[in-house]
Formats: structure tokens, C-alpha cells, sequence
């Protein structure tokens, strides 16, 4: 893609986000996600693969279904409440439309089936940006509204945790396993929106930097398949050491970085007296990590077989920047010691 056009798009990106970031007005807010989307459908179409161009397809129409749902909720609270700010929302039918509307632009369960389809068609970068920076906009204006109907945010919750846990446990594409571990983490997100805002931040910035070194590992091994990690011992030895502790860090296991939030999430629930709640989250959570525990497994302690076809990426060097991998996956494992800190600054 020319370098101009590919700083203009990134451009387009940034702003959206950050329109919608500083909106208080609803159509403001309207107009970010939708330069959001727009400026995004280029970089998913420019392999012009039937199979990318497919992807762009149900992302564009899911996407619009999600902005119109949203037009129309807000103007249905300024029709019922005679206000178009983001946080005077007040009336129970608008809110929980949004809530909806932004859940099937996040992809939260049950509106989620879009997303692993839609990611399978791109390539690794792309998938990076729609799993990380896409969800930002989103999740800036869910904690804006305060949505006040917390038996359906606990359903969308437990349904997106456990629907991220049980539909990757039977896939070998790598995009759609990062698909549903996305579903699974948005889950924990919107289980504690309510309670604690400020929980439901962390969870994010930590998926972020979880997911951000996933898809670098898999992209500098070029791996798109459980197959091919198999393969990346022999080019990237020390990496492949590193990636099933960024693997179980996705998972939530102690004493790497994923634990925390999923920890203080935990607390919370039980400090609210969700205890059931809590007990279900984190059974789902199990179900998630076993599909970790399979890549890791496939990554470390397996061969692969020494066929043409495999052999050819160890030839191939990678022009990928390491910085960002290494600072991502560094992030990734040793951040839990600082949850001390984390707990001081949440607690006003």
C-alpha cells in the first residue's frame, strides 16, 4: 500500500477514536465510530483476496447495523428526554439499545459470530488493529452511559465468557482462537463495567498488551495454523520459549500479568455479593485455558515434520521490528507485582 495513503487511513483511524473519545454529544459520537469504521475497510480489503474482501464485507455491514441501531437509540432518548448528551441518558429503552449496539460493535455474545469470521479473512496486522484499537472507541462510550440494567450486562458477561471459552476449544486457526480469547476477555470487561469502571480499564489495557504480543509472536513466526508453530522452535528458539508464558498470561494464570485483573475482577464480584456470578466467570475462564494450554503445547513440545512446505519459512528471515514485541511481551509476564500499586491507584 503507498505510504501516503497508509499514513492517512492510520490517520483517519486515530481520529475517529479520539473524536469519540472527546464527544458529549451523541451524533459527535456517531460520526467518530463511523470514521472509525471507514478508515479501517481499506487496510482490511488491500490483499484484494476473495477471502479478505469477504471479511470487509461483514465487518462494513455488521458495523452499519451496529452505528444505525445506535442513531436510532439516541434519537429515541432525545425524543423521550429531550437530551442528546452521553451521559444524561436516563431513560431504561435507549440505554439498553446502545448497550446493544455497542456490544455488536465490540462483539460480545450473542451478537458475536461476526468476529472470528471476519477475522480469519485478514492478515495478522489488521487483525491486531480490529482486536485491539477498534475496541477502544466502544468502550469509551459504555463508560460514559453507566448503563443501569445490571442483570443484562452480567448476562452478556457470562454468555461472552463462555461462549469465547467453548468455541475456541475445537479450532486450529490461530485468528480465530485470538477471536474468541477476545470474546472471552470483552466478557470479563462488561461483567464489572458496573461495579467498577475503573476495573473494567485495566482488563482492557491488559488484554491490549496480552493480545498485541500474540499477534506479533505469530506474525514475526508467520504462523497462521496450530501446525505452524511447530515449526518456529527452529527459527526463533528463545521466543518460542517465551510465547506459552504470553499464552498462559491470556489464560490468567499466576504470576503473569493476565492474573491481575482477572483477580481483582474476581474480588469485586465477591465484594458485591455475586459470588454465583463470580464462581461461573471464573469456571469459563478454565475453558479458555485449555485451548492456551493446547497452543503452548503445540508450540513447544511437538515436532514438526521435516516436509518441504515446512522447512521453507526457517529460510526466510523476518523484516518485522522486534521493539514493540519485546516491550509487549515483557509487559505480558511481569506486570503482576505491580498490583499493589494498581489496587492504590483504583481505590479513590
Amino acid at each position: 500500500m503507498n505510504p501516503y495513503i497508509l499514513a492517512t487511513l492510520l490517520f483517519g483511524l486515530g481520529l475517529g477514536t479520539t473524536i469519540t473519545f472527546a464527544s458529549s454529544h451523541w451524533l459527535l459520537a456517531w460520526m467518530g465510530l463511523e470514521m472509525n469504521t471507514l478508515a479501517i475497510i481499506p487496510l482490511m480489503a488491500q490483499l484484494h483476496h476473495p477471502r479478505a474482501v469477504e471479511a470487509t464485507t461483514k465487518y462494513f455491514l455488521t458495523q452499519a447495523t451496529a452505528a444505525a441501531m445506535l442513531l436510532f437509540a439516541s434519537t429515541t432518548n432525545a425524543w423521550l428526554t429531550g437530551q442528546w448528551g452521553i451521559q444524561q441518558m436516563t431513560h431504561p429503552v435507549p440505554i439498553t439499545l446502545i448497550t446493544l449496539a455497542l456490544a455488536l460493535k465490540i462483539g460480545l455474545a450473542p451478537v458475536h459470530s461476526w468476529l472470528p469470521e471476519v477475522l480469519q479473512g485478514l492478515d495478522l496486522t489488521t487483525g491486531l488493529i480490529l482486536s485491539t484499537w477498534q475496541k477502544l472507541a466502544p468502550f469509551a462510550l459504555l463508560l460514559q452511559i453507566h448503563p443501569t440494567n445490571s442483570t443484562l450486562l452480567v448476562m452478556l458477561g457470562l454468555a461472552s465468557t463462555l461462549v469465547g471459552g467453548w468455541g475456541g476449544l475445537n479450532q486450529t486457526q490461530l485468528r480465530k482462537i485470538l477471536a474468541y480469547s477476545s470474546i472471552a476477555h470483552l466478557g470479563w470487561m462488561i461483567l464489572i463495567l458496573q461495579f467498577s469502571p475503573s476495573l473494567t480499564l485495566l482488563a482492557l489495557l491488559t488484554y491490549i498488551i496480552m493480545t498485541s504480543s500474540a499477534f506479533l509472536v505469530f506474525k514475526l513466526n508467520k504462523a497462521t495454523n496450530i501446525n505452524a508453530l511447530a515449526i518456529s522452535w527452529t527459527k526463533t528458539p528463545a521466543l518460542t520459549s517465551l510465547t506459552p508464558l504470553v499464552l498462559l498470561s491470556l489464560g490468567g494464570l499466576p504470576p503473569l500479568t493476565g492474573f491481575m485483573p482477572k483477580w481483582l475482577i474476581l474480588q469485586e464480584l465477591t465484594k458485591q455479593d455475586l459470588a454465583t456470578t463470580a464462581t461461573l466467570a471464573a469456571l469459563t475462564a478454565l475453558l479458555s485455558l485449555y485451548f492456551y494450554l493446547r497452543l503452548s503445547y503445540a508450540m513447544t513440545l511437538t515436532m514438526s515434520p521435516n516436509n518441504l512446505p515446512g522447512t521453507t519459512p526457517w529460510r526466510l528471515p523476518s523484516t518485522q521490528l522486534t521493539l514493540p514485541l519485546a516491550i509487549s511481551t515483557m509487559a505480558a509476564l511481569s506486570l503482576l507485582p505491580i498490583t499493589p500499586a494498581v489496587i492504590a491507584m483504583l481505590t479513590p
